[in-house]
C-alpha cells in the first residue's frame, strides 16, 4: 500500500516537469513594426487581409520604449521565449 502513495508522487513529479517543458515552447511577444525606422505601429498595418498593401512587419520579443522596438528580431524562429526553467529573457 505504501508502493502506490510513492507512484503517485512520481506521477504528479512528471506533471510538473511536463508544464516546464511546455512554458519553454510558448510564443514570443509580437508587434507590429516599421521595418525602416522601427516604430510601433498598429496591428492593422501588418495585417494583409483586407487586400491593402503593409507597410509593417512582425518584431518578436524585445522591448518598446519612446514607440521604438529593440532588443528583439523580425526573425520569430531567432527569438528565445524564454519562460519557468528556460535560459534567456527574450531580450537580447
Amino acid at each position: 500500500m505504501r508502493r502506490l502513495r510513492s507512484s503517485t508522487v512520481v506521477l504528479g513529479g512528471m506533471g510538473v516537469l511536463a508544464a516546464t517543458i511546455t512554458s519553454c515552447g510558448s510564443e514570443p511577444d509580437k508587434r507590429c513594426v516599421d521595418p525602416l525606422t522601427r516604430e510601433k505601429l498598429p496591428s492593422y498595418e501588418c495585417d494583409s487581409g483586407s487586400g491593402s498593401s503593409t507597410r509593417g512587419s512582425y518584431y518578436y520579443g524585445g522591448r518598446v520604449s519612446d514607440n521604438k522596438v529593440s532588443g528583439g528580431s523580425f526573425d520569430k524562429t531567432a527569438v528565445d521565449t524564454g519562460g519557468f526553467g528556460c535560459s534567456g529573457s527574450g531580450g537580447g
